[in-house]
């Protein structure tokens, strides 16, 4: 497969405004030939300001077959999505039913471990409920997110926060697991999160990765019945397929181990690969 080609960062004053900033290529592949394939409303998403465009249209590559949004958000744009964290998001909410959820997760990965329970990095961690659950395993969390309030709040717990992006992590090898529950799809480029998430686990490291699954009867009915809540996530930029997920995984050096369905949300797959 040819090297991706990616968009050119926008320069400081494009940011004035929220705005979308439109994918050249294929945000997985880099093929240039984008085909559209629907329009959605966004307006009735919880986070939606009036600052923000109100609607969302999806493209599909003729290459690889990925499902994206036309472009992804710029720093205006950002700010006002992540201004606050959305109901159930913030460290302790709803922490008793979701400690029953992630238990079966850390059980799945911590059947494939090979030694003790080391250090987990849970990337974007929101309510925090895995980290939570992945502490009573024995393992040693670390949790980055984009809201500082949510840090804070992690900190104040006593477990350990940094409010940045997963590339601004240089721990090289320093982790046995890497999360990005529920992440990727919130991902201007997930290849290059999943590259990087590579270089910070250690070897023989895994990596969970949960997002929803496009290429279900669940989804297929919820369009016929005009009813998919997806289509209109105000904060999603992508819609995976499982084997479309496989193969990026591969591609970022990821051997797809174990295939679940998650519990946690319609539509949504649970997937934990090994390092290769």
């Amino acid at each position: 497969m040819a090297a991706p080609t990616w968009t050119t960062p926008p320069a400081p004053e494009a940011d004035i405004e929220p705005a979308r900033i439109a994918y050249v290529s294929c945000p997985l592949c880099g093929d240039a030939a984008i085909l559209d394939l629907r329009e959605a409303d966004c307006t009735r998403h919880i986070l939606y300001q009036p600052a923000l465009p109100p609607t969302i249209s999806w493209c599909r590559c003729h290459r690889c077959g990925h499902v994206f949004a036309e472009g992804y958000f710029n720093r205006a744009a950002e700010a006002l999505v992540f201004a606050a964290a959305p109901p159930g998001q913030q460290p302790g909410d709803d922490v008793e039913r979701q400690r029953a959820l992630w238990a079966e997760v850390v059980e799945r990965v911590t059947a494939r471990v090979e030694d003790a329970p080391g250090r987990w990095l849970d990337v974007g961690f929101g309510n925090a409920a895995l980290i939570f659950t992945a502490a009573e395993w024995g393992y040693r969390p670390l949790g980055i997110d984009l809201r500082p309030s949510n840090v804070a709040k992690l900190r104040s717990l006593g477990f350990e926060a940094r409010c940045c992006d997963i590339l601004e992590l240089q721990e090289r090898s320093a982790f046995q697991v890497v999360s990005l529950a529920d992440v990727l799809e919130h991902l201007a480029f997930p290849r290059r999160a999943l590259e990087h998430a590579a270089t910070l686990l250690a070897p023989r490291g895994l990596l969970f990765v949960s997002t929803p699954n496009m290429d279900t009867a669940v989804w297929r009915a919820l369009d016929e019945q005009q009813a998919n809540p997806y289509w209109g996530e105000l904060e999603h930029y992508h819609c995976f397929s499982r084997p479309r997920l496989y193969a990026l995984l591969r591609e970022c050096g990821f051997e797809p181990l174990h295939y679940a369905v998650s519990p946690r949300y319609r539509c949504g797959m649970d997937v934990i690969a090994g390092k290769s």
